[in-house]
């Protein structure tokens, strides 16, 4: 990845909607040059997919929490996949280090949606314990780059 590619996909983050005459116009390619770029970046997989970014109020999502997850033996990423990504109030999972062995990003309608979301969590048999903490206003978001 060149000066250039890098260059394409910052204005790919700040509006991945730009056409590629956009895009070459401001990183001084054609649009022919830009597509080119863009799909070996995504055959390459340094760009892995496009999608919308939704205000969380439109899906009625004003409460959000982070709830870190402690199972009582070890779980393999995939295995975390497997079991947290069906819930659809579950909009991120990482596995971290400390305590913790991940810890869940959730947004819901309310408090009480929090509340159902945490239990299907501690359905999975290997959970030992959740520790939720609630959102109360979010301050700074930046881009992922």
């Amino acid at each position: 990845m060149d000066d250039i590619d890098r260059r394409i996909l910052e204005h790919l983050l700040r509006h991945a909607r730009a056409s590629f005459q956009e895009i070459g116009s401001a990183v001084g390619l054609t649009a022919p040059a830009v597509k080119r770029r863009v799909d070996k970046m995504v055959a390459n997989k340094q760009i892995t997919g496009f999608t919308a970014l939704v205000n969380p109020a439109a899906m009625g999502w004003k409460t959000e929490a982070y709830v870190e997850v402690y199972y009582r033996d070890n779980i393999s990423p995939a295995e975390l996949r497997r079991s947290l990504e069906p819930i659809p109030q579950v909009v991120g999972v990482w596995t971290i280090a400390g305590e913790a062995d991940a810890l869940v990003h959730v947004m819901a309608t309310d408090m009480a949606e929090i509340e159902v979301t945490v239990e299907r969590i501690r359905e999975n048999a290997r959970v030992g314990r959740t520790r939720s903490s609630i959102v109360m206003s979010r301050i700074l978001e930046r881009p992922r780059t």
